[in-house]
Parts: C-alpha cells; sequence; structure tokens
C-alpha cells in the first residue's frame, strides 16, 4: 500500500536521494524545501530527469507555518530533512539558525500534531549533540586515533552535552521531536546521524567533508587540513541510512519514540586525511598537495556511532563498504564536474 510522504529538504543530498528512491517504487511524495541551498535545484532537475514516478515541489521555508501546516495535513510519513547544517554558519549568525532549526522543527511537529492522520515523523539530527566528550580516554596511532574504552563507539546511552549554536538547535529539535511521542503520542524517531556521504552532495569545506574533498581536488580547489588528518569519523553511505529510513517506518511500532544512533560504526572508520588520502590519490592516480592548519576549536579527535541499538531493533545493518562508496562518490563527481565549475 503506497503512502502519502512529505520530505522537508527534499531537494538536498540526502532528501533527493530518498525522492528518488520513494518514487520509484511508487510511493506519492511531495517535496518541501525553500530551494536555497547550493546544489538544491541541479538536485531538483535531476529528479524531474527521472521517468518512473513523479512527486510535487512545495517551495517554502519551514519557517512559513500556515503553508508548513497545509503541506503536512494529509501525509502519512514526514521526513524531517531541511535545516541549517553548518556549525561555523551557527556561530556567525545563531539567530537564523535557531530560527531554522529549532521553531522550524517545532513547526513541523504542531504540524503533525494537528494534522488529519497522526503521521510517522522521522527527525534527522546529528551527533553533535554529544558535544565535545574532552573527558574520553583517546589512543594516538600512526594513522588514527581510537577510544580506549569505547571499541564499539558511542551510544545513545551517552550524556547529551550541547555545544555550538548548531549543536544547541538542533539538540533543542531532537528533544522535542522525543517528547512529542511522550506528550502526545506522535509517532517521532530520532535518528543521530554521523557523517553521511554518496551522490548529489555538494559538499563544502565546512560540511560534507568527503564529497568536498573529491570536488576540490577535481575542480584544482585548495584542500586545507586542519589539525594533524588522523582525525577519525565513522562514515555511512546514502543508500544505507535510506535503508534506515525505510526499516524506521515498516517496524514503527519498534521505533516510534525511539532514538538512534545511526553511522558506519565501527567497522566503518576513516581518517579525515592520514587514511582517505591514500584511497583518494590511488583513485587520481597522483599525490595531492595540502595546506595544514591549526586544530579548529571543538574539533573531535574521534567520533564513531554505536549502531549496535538500531541493528538489532531495526534489523538493519550498513551494506557499503568506504571504499566501495567512496568510489561511486568519486566516479558521480567525475562525470558531474561540470556541475561545480559552473
Amino acid at each position: 500500500m503506497t503512502k502519502k510522504y512529505l520530505i522537508t529538504g527534499g531537494a538536498g543530498f540526502i532528501g533527493s536521494n530518498y525522492v528518488a528512491r520513494l518514487i520509484r517504487r511508487g510511493e506519492e511524495v511531495a517535496i518541501y524545501d525553500n530551494l536555497s541551498r547550493p546544489g538544491s535545484k541541479l538536485n531538483f532537475a535531476w529528479l524531474e530527469s527521472i521517468k518512473t514516478g513523479s512527486f510535487s515541489l512545495i517551495e517554502a521555508d519551514i519557517r512559513d507555518q500556515k503553508t508548513l501546516f497545509n503541506a503536512v495535513m494529509d501525509k502519512d510519513v514526514i521526513v524531517h530533512l531541511a535545516g541549517q547544517v553548518a556549525v561555523t554558519t551557527s556561530v556567525i549568525n545563531p539567530r537564523e539558525d535557531f530560527e531554522i532549526n529549532a521553531h522550524g522543527t517545532f513547526n513541523v511537529l504542531e504540524a503533525a500534531r494537528n494534522s488529519n492522520k497522526n503521521p510517522i515523523v522521522l527527525y534527522a539530527s546529528t551527533n553533535k549533540v554529544y558535544g565535545g566528550m574532552e573527558d574520553i580516554k583517546v589512543i594516538e596511532n600512526e594513522s588514527n586515533y581510537r577510544y580506549l574504552d569505547f571499541p564499539q563507539g558511542i551510544s545513545e546511552k551517552f550524556p547529551l552535552d550541547f555545544h555550538s549554536p548548531y549543536g544547541c538547535s538542533k539538540g533543542t529539535g531532537d528533544q522535542y521531536v522525543r517528547d512529542y511521542h511522550r506528550i502526545y503520542g506522535l509517532p517521532t524517531v530520532v535518528l543521530r546521524q554521523s557523517c553521511i556521504y554518496g551522490p548529489r552532495q555538494f559538499g563544502v569545506e565546512d560540511q560534507g567533508w568527503l564529497a568536498w574533498f573529491i570536488i576540490a581536488v577535481l575542480t584544482g580547489k585548495q584542500i586545507s587540513i586542519y589539525g594533524d588528518g588522523k582525525q577519525v569519523r565513522d562514515v555511512l553511505f546514502v543508500e544505507d541510512l535510506l535503508d534506515v529510513y525505510d526499516a524506521c517506518i515498516e517496524n514503527i511500532d519498534i521505533a516510534a519514540g525511539e532514538v538512534y544512533n545511526i553511522g558506519g560504526g565501527a567497522d566503518q572508520m576513516i581518517s579525515v586525511w592520514k587514511e582517505f588520502s591514500p584511497i583518494l590519490e590511488e583513485m587520481l592516480d597522483k599525490k595531492i598537495p595540502v595546506v595544514w592548519g591549526d586544530w579548529r576549536p571543538g574539533d573531535q579527535k574521534i567520533y564513531v556511532s554505536d549502531i549496535q541499538k538500531a541493528v538489532h531493533e531495526l534489523n538493519w545493518q550498513p551494506k557499503v563498504s568506504v571504499r566501495n562508496g567512496l568510489q561511486q562518490l568519486f566516479n558521480w563527481a567525475q562525470e558531474n564536474v561540470n556541475l561545480f565549475t559552473a
């Protein structure tokens, strides 16, 4: 049975990939997006070129409460991806960051609460809600960092510690989404996402680093590495993330009201340059010059998601290896390099 979906931020990186999946399998999809982010209009044009299925566009901002309420009214599922996505931008303009991420998410929840269908709401949260985690013991190796006491990574039980305006605004949304299940019975799910990557990602220096490095080397832009390049992140290919979204919806009786840490987990970790650069240089068949800079304030030496809760409760597992996923991202960027030079 088909469902009616509303994807906020549906022309973004994750959103456009999910819309493509949904329309190809015959779901009824509406995109809610103001098309302000770089690449969103290109992603929208790509979606229009898909011959299978169809979708509608509501070109509006999630701060527009009236338009959002009307858009939500008859939907079965809301996947809330729209947001301000960069820590650096949040520091420059914290008010706008709050209005988009915190108040915008509140608008989505109120629209869902007052709709006709008590819709499922999936919220794309972030691992930044755990803060800097300065007290965690870390081991330094030749090309990476590792946790001393958390071999599987950081679980959902780890204390919340919002850092930066971005962490505070996303964390506010995170907790409101949880509470709307507790108080109003809305079937909500919080997904604290780690580094997601894949095709259709128009990465920039302060957000989407894997895509940014690939785009930079293909277009001759300078790459700056802050710190020692050993910083470790768990990375997850976008199609594996979309499998989580589907699993939450299919298993909403289990997932409603829950929080899941979603990333590549302990099996899909990579250091931002010491381990990534050899892979990228092999793809390019040449050495890559970089400029080294000081550590950025609050930059974690390591963040890895413990994904065991999602694995066990949702019967989900990442399928795409880091090497395979990076090759797919590289191939897409190389084939579409004109999109980054226009």
